[in-house]
This record gives structure tokens, C-alpha cells and sequence, in this order.
């Protein structure tokens, strides 16, 4: 009997719990969260990303980078600030990894360019 108490008590509990108010406000998050999936879902670009991010040299890269991320955070925040000069930029050019870097850069700007000429030349399609 007592047990059937309980259970009667959170029951009740439950339903002054699920108040008009608290309704409303999960029937807006349930609304407005389907309109953002139905906005996402229906970006082109955003739908091509992700089949991209999908592809095995794709999360090769994105390890990569995120790893690199934080050695740079870290390198950053143990090394003294960089006085400048032409000094500084030819002992950087000096280092192993800027040229790649530099490479890297530079292809992603080139294929960028690209395909945002062909965009356009084509119309987007």
C-alpha cells in the first residue's frame, strides 16, 4: 500500500511537473530544432562538407590538424614573444615544417580559387 502511495505521489508530482508553461517551451524546442535540421539538411554546401569530412583522407586530416592545434597552443604559450625583424623571418624560414606549412597554405588557397572560378562560371550548379 505504501509503495502504491509512492507511486501515486510522483505520478501527481509529474503532472503539476508538466505544467502548460513547461509544454509550451518543449513543443518551441521540438519546433525550432526541427527547423534547423530542415535548414541544415537542405544546404548544399554544408551537405557536401559533410560527405567530404566523411572520407578517410579527410579524418586523416582533421587528426592531423587537431593535434597540430595543440602543440601550437602549447608552443605558443611557452615561448617568448617574436622580436620582429628580417632576423626573425629568415630564422623561420629556416625551421623545418614552415615550407610545408607555406605549401600547404598555398594549395589550399589554389584549389580554394579554383573551384570558387568554377562556381561561379558554371552558376553555382
Amino acid at each position: 500500500m505504501e509503495q502504491l502511495s509512492e507511486l501515486a505521489t510522483l505520478v501527481l508530482s509529474a503532472r503539476d511537473a508538466l505544467s502548460d508553461d513547461i509544454v509550451s517551451r518543449v513543443a518551441q524546442a521540438l519546433s525550432e530544432g526541427i527547423t534547423l535540421l530542415d535548414r541544415l539538411t537542405r544546404n548544399e554546401g554544408l551537405m557536401r562538407l559533410l560527405q567530404v569530412l566523411d572520407t578517410p583522407e579527410s579524418q586523416h586530416l582533421l587528426l592531423g590538424l587537431s593535434t597540430a592545434l595543440s602543440k601550437m597552443s602549447r608552443d605558443i604559450a611557452i615561448s617568448p614573444p617574436s622580436k620582429g625583424g628580417l632576423a626573425g623571418v629568415v630564422k623561420l624560414a629556416m625551421e623545418p615544417g614552415t615550407q610545408e606549412g607555406l605549401r600547404s597554405l598555398s594549395l589550399l588557397g589554389k584549389y580554394w580559387s579554383d573551384s570558387m572560378r568554377e562556381l561561379h562560371r558554371t552558376g553555382g550548379n
